[in-house]
């Protein structure tokens, strides 16, 4: 193999070899813009649900819907994922979800604080 051929195979090398940590790079920022964006979607879904709730006067179903958001957004996101900090605010999240879905149909006012908290601890893992 000449000089010139080594040096060409040389430089693909290295060109290859720092390619791949920015296109692996780029994979691990994307899921975490994804996360980000889902983890302000879910807090928005929080909000939303907090005005439901203080209206279910008028719209008794609107509480129900946004639990059913928050509930899809969260299994979307718990595939997309595979970090065991992410995971664990999404249980945290789901189990919020549960009780209040639980209040919610027993009629009671939910504490929504456990699910503000969980909103809270997934957007800090998707960010932080």
């Amino acid at each position: 193999m000449s000089v010139r051929r080594r040096t060409g195979a040389a430089v693909a090398l290295a060109a290859a070899a720092l390619a791949l940590p920015l296109a692996v790079g780029c994979s691990a920022a994307q899921k975490a813009v994804d996360c980000a964006r889902l983890g302000i979607e879910i807090s928005n879904d929080v909000d939303d649900l907090q005005r439901a709730v203080t209206d279910t006067a008028n719209d008794p179903d609107q509480a129900d819907k946004i639990l059913d958001t928050l509930e899809k957004d969260t299994k979307k996101l718990k595939e997309k994922t595979n970090s065991t900090d992410v995971g664990k605010a999404l249980d945290h999240l789901q189990t919020a979800v549960t009780n209040t879905r639980d209040a919610v149909r027993q009629d009671r006012t939910p504490d929504l604080t456990p699910l503000k908290d969980a909103a809270a601890e997934l957007t800090k893992v998707c960010t932080g």
